[in-house]
């Protein structure tokens, strides 16, 4: 990379955060700087993996410790988005962990894609991230359900159901509504989104169809990690006792 391309990077992205941060502070937004705080954030951490993964790209054993740290952070980050984080850390990095496993297995098991360290990183980082989205965002869709409709779930249970069969139509949307992203983008693949995993390929010198063909099997287990992840998540929070805090 040459000193012109840092250069022009640096001035459209501290631009582009300039109109975010301008629109956020004109409408009153809480938190008006934090984009440009995460993008900040992001630079730093991508430099520092950056550096690191020149050294450990060919380790399996290094690789693994990788992907334990990401799904470690992205845990207590998914966490930490549905309140009392030593309440619900354990529940949040179980579920997570399913779905990647899951996910993981049948990918590489079935050579959807070869078995390889740089293989194993690329697909398992993407599938963590994804899956902690999706955890902080059931989570905090059925807390805000169980808290909007805690009339109907004492209703249910002063007519003798169970705390889990009381919240079953809570569990249900709260998996619908966390999944709505990730079905929609993935929908509309290559109509609407070029997913970055796939661009990066075409430019790297990857034939389109095998970036293609790497693309869908990302976005299945995506997928299939989003689910399973979402549906045990729920399932773990829905016996609820008291009517939870909003997380709003």
């Amino acid at each position: 990379m040459t000193g012109s391309e840092v250069t022009h990077t640096l001035l459209g992205v501290t631009v582009l955060l300039a109109v975010a941060t301008s629109v956020l502070l004109v409408a009153r937004a809480a938190a008006p700087w934090a984009p440009a705080l995460a993008i900040l954030r992001g630079v730093l951490q991508l430099a520092a993996i950056s550096l690191v993964l020149t050294g450990i790209i060919r380790s399996p054993l290094l690789i693994a410790a990788a992907l334990l740290v990401m799904g470690t952070v992205a845990a207590l980050t998914a966490a930490r988005r549905l309140g009392d984080v030593r309440r619900v850390v354990l529940p949040v990095a179980v579920s997570m962990a399913a779905g990647i496993l899951v996910s993981g297995v049948v990918v590489f098991a079935t050579r959807a894609i070869a078995f390889s360290p740089r293989y194993a990183l690329a697909v398992g980082g993407i599938v963590v991230g994804n899956a902690m989205t999706i955890a902080s965002t059931a989570g905090r869709r059925f807390h805000e359900l169980a808290d909007d409709r805690w009339e109907e779930v004492e209703g249910w249970l002063a007519l003798g159901a169970t705390r889990r069969r009381a919240t079953t139509d809570l569990v249900r949307r709260a998996v619908s509504a966390a999944l709505v992203p990730t079905v929609d983008q993935t929908k509309t693949t290559g109509l609407v989104t070029l997913p970055g995993a796939f661009v990066g390929a075409v430019f790297g010198g990857v034939s389109p169809l095998e970036a293609g063909r790497f693309q869908i099997v990302v976005l299945a287990a995506i997928v299939t990690t989003g689910a399973v992840t979402a549906v045990l998540l729920t399932t773990w929070l829905a016996p609820l006792a008291t009517r939870p805090s909003s997380t709003r």
